[in-house]
């Protein structure tokens, strides 16, 4: 597509698309905020929407169709839900549209779809190539078309609520999906209980839905990003630090890159890389309460599979206090059993919590966004400290014991930490 753009868009239009779910959209308008910015506003108005539905933007001039990246449009696109007015925001000066020409017949079509449960993303691919980013629709996966899933496998013993979700278990029995290709979980925003004390009153409230990497990310992964080759393909990429991930792959400070002060991340990082190979500008770390959140998964227990007799101290359930049988399931570490592992493992070889996410326990700790402080922040969309000399990890590692594992555990070392049992988890949180 070479059309581009100039000083506005001119003649707006917009075109309204027929449902495909039970949710109404009416008013579609666009309009340029020329002169003062470029950015386009595409309003609408929404009805009927009980659940939460996503917002498929379909772009013309004329019969021409315009390729609108996910890392060019914001606002109200994921998880729409109620009703009246809401806006998407385009922002042309991301895409390949310059300064050159008028597109004189701009228009959209709106359409409600269904929200995936899955996002997979070819690392063999560039951004805009065919079937580079693929989805897995609950319907398709529940109809046998993804191999093998399970329904409600989670009970959290707190109140014996059953953990209503749909996983993908098939996920595990290709290799390409832990080397070629990235998984992601689909994850609603919702409220929860950070910490160790479970007392039922919620304390953290995240307003945005999220992609969560059903896998860590792999030694594979990490050389499809970084132009490099590596070790074991789908072992948990280890030994690499916070700044490799977002700042300098020298394992130095980038002082234009600074969480939560900005989201940038340095064009040479993986971060970078892959936002750029991918087309996808949101990749990144969690947040330390969206890492918790999706650990849990809707339990409030010790460890992610609901079982309140999971106990890391003491020796009830135990022949060690260090050991504990429910974690020798979920996750590897250091004192597992049948046999202890002496290094990071291959990915997805334990049960996955309710959804459907492997290795939230043990295997490599995970760095996260939030600078290091002496208690984990509450509240709304929590984003951490403003500064600190240290970064938060979570999740425990194989050299380490159950208490170090355990959902609400806390660790912080300097972002330029590399050592055998660092790895990191992709996270997508959507606008």
């Amino acid at each position: 597509m070479t059309t581009t753009m100039k000083t506005a868009l001119a003649s707006l239009a917009a075109c309204l698309a027929l449902n495909s779910l039970a949710a109404d959209i009416s008013h579609v308008s666009v309009r340029q905020r020329w002169p003062w910015s470029k950015l386009v506003d595409i309003d609408y108005v929404i009805a009927n929407a009980t659940q939460g539905v996503d917002i498929a933007v379909t772009a013309h001039n004329g019969s021409i169709p315009l390729v609108l990246g996910d890392n060019e449009l914001s606002g109200d696109l994921y998880g729409v839900s109620g009703q009246g007015a809401r806006r998407i925001v385009w922002d042309p000066t991301q895409s390949q549209y310059t300064n050159e020409e008028v597109l004189s017949q701009f228009k959209v079509t709106l359409t409600p779809v269904t929200p995936p449960l899955y996002m997979i993303v070819d690392l063999t691919k560039e951004a805009g190539a065919d079937k580079q980013i693929e989805y897995v629709y609950e319907e398709d996966l529940t109809n046998g078309l993804w191999g093998a899933w399970m329904r409600n496998p989670i009970t959290n013993a707190v109140g014996e609520t059953i953990v209503e979700s749909v996983i993908w278990t098939g996920v595990t029995t290709n290799d390409l999906y832990k080397t070629d290709k990235l998984v992601l979980r689909r994850v609603p925003a919702g409220s929860f209980q950070q910490g160790d004390t479970q007392n039922g009153t919620d304390n953290v409230t995240l307003t945005k839905n999220m992609y969560a990497g059903v896998f860590e990310v792999t030694q594979k992964q990490w050389d499809h990003v970084m132009g490099t080759t590596g070790g074991t393909a789908t072992q948990a990429k280890h030994t690499v630090s916070y700044y490799e991930i977002r700042e300098d792959p020298a394992n130095a400070d980038d002082p234009a890159v600074n969480w939560p002060s900005n989201r940038i991340v340095n064009a040479t990082s993986f971060m970078g890389r892959l936002r750029a190979k991918t087309g996808i500008g949101d990749f990144d770390l969690p947040t330390e309460a969206q890492w918790e959140y999706v650990c849990r998964a809707k339990t409030t227990t010790v460890f992610n599979d609901g079982n309140t007799k999971a106990k890391y101290t003491g020796t009830e359930d135990n022949n060690n206090g260090n050991t504990n049988e429910h974690l020798n399931a979920l996750g590897w570490y250091k004192f597992s059993a049948p046999t202890p592992p002496t290094a990071a493992q291959l990915v997805g070889s334990k049960r996955p919590n309710a959804w459907g996410l492997y290795d939230m326990h043990g295997n490599v700790w995970e760095w996260c966004l939030n600078w290091g402080t002496t208690s984990a922040e509450t509240g709304t969309d929590p984003d951490g400290a403003d500064s600190g000399s240290k970064r938060v990890f979570r999740g425990g590692s194989v050299y380490d014991s159950a208490s170090y594992c355990r959902s609400a555990f806390r660790y912080q070392d300097p972002p330029g930490s590399r050592f055998f049992s660092l790895g990191f988890r992709l996270f997508r949180t959507l606008p």
